[in-house]
């Protein structure tokens, strides 16, 4: 059978008009090896900090020190500025995200992280409110041996329109959605829930079922803000070679994130 590529998000809703509902903003990231500075946006390299604000620890019990104690170091995942990364995830003044994790998976995390995974710190900044930038993070006293230590890498995002699991849509939609499925992108599914490191869009279900995660401050039904997926160009694993996910409240950023590990 010959696969087409991944129809444009045209195409796509004159084949199904009623996946237009659905449709949400999505810009998939592609690391590189590289050697990122602190005003790029990038995985795994030197964060914009300022040289004032003390760094983040996790002093979280985790697999290697059941007490937790001495705190380690978190470590940087990733750097997003809106100039590179437009869309609808940016608080209205703020245009700077940064992603730091502790390297080591904890069994019994708080609330708003996932169990056996990293603890996840999110800061959204103003860049220009950064004066004077720490020149190295500190390392990390402890990490895990494989996979939460990001390789640095530049990135460039490809701006796409993401679509759901079929399970979330209308039963009559999916028969023809099934099918534009099968036609497509290689004989995977290149037209819902977008693969790989990802800002916005729809999250991947690949061992349960779909999940809602309301905010703890308005109830709100909470949407993806950022994808870490597991691959061997950032040398990053998560999971079963899975995905974190941190999901947002749509209506405030700002309000607590909730981790997610699939």
């Amino acid at each position: 059978m010959t696969y087409l590529p991944r129809p444009s998000t045209e195409a796509i809703l004159h084949a199904l008009p009623g996946l237009a509902p659905f449709a949400r903003e999505a810009i998939v990231l592609h690391p590189q090896r590289g050697e990122p500075g602190p005003g790029n946006s990038s995985i795994g390299g030197p964060l914009l900090w300022p040289s004032d604000e003390p760094w983040p620890t996790c002093a979280v019990p985790d697999e290697i020190e059941p007490a937790g104690l001495p705190a380690t170091a978190m470590v940087p995942v990733a750097q997003i500025f809106e100039r590179d990364m437009p869309g609808p995830w940016w608080p209205s003044d703020r245009d700077l995200l940064q992603i730091l994790w502790c390297p080591n998976e904890h069994w019994d995390p708080p609330a708003q992280q996932a169990d056996v995974s990293p603890i996840v710190e999110v800061r959204w900044r103003r860049a220009a409110d950064v004066d004077t930038t720490r020149e190295a993070p500190p390392s990390p006293s402890r990490h895990s041996e494989d996979g939460h230590l990001p390789e640095p890498c530049t990135l460039t995002g490809e701006p796409l329109t993401d679509f759901p699991f079929r399970e979330q849509l209308p039963p009559e939609l999916r028969p023809a959605l099934e099918e534009l499925v099968r036609r497509t992108g290689n004989g995977g599914d290149a037209i819902t829930r977008l693969a790989g490191w990802k800002l916005g869009g729809w999250p991947t279900w690949h061992l349960t079922h779909p999940m809602v995660f309301r905010c703890r401050t308005c109830e709100t039904d909470m949407t993806p803000l950022f994808t870490v997926a597991s691959d061997d160009e950032t040398g990053v694993v998560v999971g079963r070679w899975g995905d974190l996910r941190i999901f947002a409240c749509p209506a405030d950023r700002r309000h607590p994130f909730q981790v997610d590990l699939h």
